[in-house]
């Protein structure tokens, strides 16, 4: 299992429509060969209620990096969320866990 993890800063005053098209776009990666689960997580701190973290379960990197960017619901995805973003997020793929508590 693979982690995709992503701070998502959205256009602040766009969080609730960012909301409701991320909503909208969640069953295209759901459906996707790999695909494990999807947590989406609003940032707490103060000044900070624009920024979101996205973290994604896949079973192998290739799932996420050829199967779901190279897809059709890619595109859709990239429809949908891909204006909210300033800057544009960094996505970062990490392994197992190597400490757990």
């Amino acid at each position: 299992m693979i982690l995709e993890s992503a701070l998502l800063d959205v256009r602040p005053g766009l969080e609730q429509e960012f909301l409701a098209a991320f909503t909208e776009a969640r069953p295209l990666i759901a459906v996707q060969r790999g695909f494990r689960s999807l947590e989406l997580r609003r940032c707490l701190d103060q000044g900070r209620s624009s920024r979101f973290l996205l973290q994604v379960e896949w079973e192998t990197l290739a799932d996420h990096t050829e199967g779901f960017r190279r897809s059709a619901e890619y595109e859709r995805w990239r429809e949908l969320l891909h204006r909210f973003y300033e800057p544009f997020p960094e996505v970062e793929h990490y392994g197992e866990a190597l400490l757990t508590a």
